[in-house]
């Protein structure tokens, strides 16, 4: 699998956890552990040193690692926060513009 594919799947199914979290309908815990999967198998992609990141990479970087970083609650209860990782999750999911604040980078 290459990176553009990778993203492009993992990316559904971020958001699928994440607002299945906001929902109530999927505990943290389960958040957690599609992070940690999600680093193992971005471990065995192929990749180049200098392939380029595309938008859609660089916002799926910095959502996953604002689901990692922010304590459960905080996550769930603030509104700046939700707000932000809302307008990623939309753009994600292809309904939303680029968010010029979401800039992450590759593990």
């Amino acid at each position: 699998m290459d990176i553009p594919n990778f993203i492009d799947l993992k990316a559904k199914q971020l958001a699928y956890f994440v607002r299945g979290f906001w929902s109530y309908k999927i505990p943290y815990l389960e958040v957690d552990l599609y992070f940690w999967d999600t680093l193992e198998e971005w471990s065995q992609i192929k990749k180049r040193e200098d392939e380029p990141y595309s938008q859609k990479e660089r916002v799926f970087w910095h959502m996953l690692h604002q689901l990692h970083f922010w304590p459960e609650q905080k996550l769930m209860q603030d509104p700046y926060l939700r707000s932000e990782l809302e307008t990623c999750l939309n753009y994600l999911e292809g309904a939303g513009q680029y968010p010029l604040d979401c800039i992450g980078i590759r593990p």
